[in-house]
């Protein structure tokens, strides 16, 4: 009971101390104010600038242990043959990063997590746009679609799996039930090679579709209504509106989730790991991600170096694409462009 309290308080204990330094800060603002204004070579904004350092301080503190530390600590790991079992963990530069270029399971990994990502993105904002911009007319049942569609979003990723799992089966699936009025003989969607990587993107396109529609909605109430009356009184179409006003205005929320969106879609785990584990799983890891590969390495077979170079690919491949996509939405104001 005592070792569980003391986890507990060392887990928590650096967010008390923020909150503490914060609750210290903002009672003894006035005396801090009054010992830097009697240094008259600091201007006004100077000390309001260096007060708000200093409240941020513990906040960039804790990001760096909590964030940039354990990063840190993955890229030196990935540069040793570093297993849990051994001893001796010795320097090998770069030859876990030669090992993956060899390796067929992380190649494979590699591409089933290429393909979910830009899958759950691109069928994912096609489906949830339309669905926006028909929920952004006024009707008394905007609220309760709105309601509906985000509620697969706030249910956790495990049930959902497990719900999908039990759907997808091919014994007793509520789908190929569905299918069986129609004549269509059972199938095994998580079985059969061709079909379980469409299943796993098919499934956690339903479930984010909300976010996806909630966030365009939010861009959409964003925009004036004197550019869609200014387009109707010069004739436009509602094709032209769109492209000329609707799309260019939601530029910035487009980035938001292309990026946010682009980062789950590469750290997929979880519905690979519940749906294809047992006796529905595909054959030949045709559902193989990477971050379920780094699992089985790391914790599987305790080779925790490589398991850390592959995290580090991970890491250049997201930032390489949130780049992209920074340079792809960035450039002149969207606003500007309308004008």
């Amino acid at each position: 009971m005592l070792g569980h309290m003391l986890d507990a308080f060392l887990q928590y204990m650096p967010l008390l101390g923020v909150w503490c330094w914060a609750f210290i800060l903002w009672e003894m603002r006035g005396s801090f104010m009054g010992s830097l204004a009697k240094h008259r070579g600091l201007s006004v904004k100077t000390k309001r600038y260096l007060f708000c350092y200093l409240a941020l301080l513990p906040v960039v503190l804790l990001f760096v242990w909590l964030r940039v530390g354990p990063a840190a600590s993955t890229i030196n790991l990935s540069f040793h043959d570093w297993n849990l079992i051994k001893a001796h963990k010795p320097f090998v530069g770069l030859k876990n990063y030669i090992s993956l270029l060899s390796d067929r399971l992380f190649l494979i990994s590699l591409k089933n997590t290429t393909i979910f990502a830009f899958a759950t993105v691109i069928l994912g904002m096609l489906l949830a746009l339309p669905l926006a911009l028909a929920l952004n007319r006024p009707s008394k049942l905007t609220g309760f679609y709105q309601a509906v569609y985000f509620l697969p979003v706030i249910t956790p990723m495990v049930p959902v799996s497990v719900i999908f799992k039990w759907i997808y089966d091919p014994g007793y699936g509520l789908l190929n039930y569905l299918l069986s009025f129609f004549g269509v003989q059972p199938i095994g969607w998580l079985m059969f090679p061709n079909l379980a990587l469409a299943s796993i993107i098919i499934m956690c396109i339903w479930k984010n579709l909300g976010y996806h529609m909630i966030m365009l909605l939010v861009g959409l109430k964003n925009i004036p209504a004197q550019y869609y009356e200014a387009a109707a009184i010069d004739g436009a179409s509602k094709w032209q509106i769109f492209w000329k006003i609707t799309l260019p205005l939601l530029k910035p929320i487009l980035m938001y989730v292309f990026i946010t969106t682009s980062i789950e879609g590469f750290n997929i785990f979880t519905p690979v790991y519940v749906m294809t584990t047992g006796s529905q799983g595909a054959p030949g890891n045709s559902v193989r991600t990477l971050v379920y590969n780094i699992y089985e390495e790391g914790f599987r077979y305790f080779k925790m170096g490589y398991a850390s170079s592959q995290a580090v690919i991970l890491l250049l491949i997201v930032l390489a694409v949130t780049m992209l996509q920074m340079k792809i939405f960035s450039g002149e104001d969207a606003s500007s462009s309308v004008q």
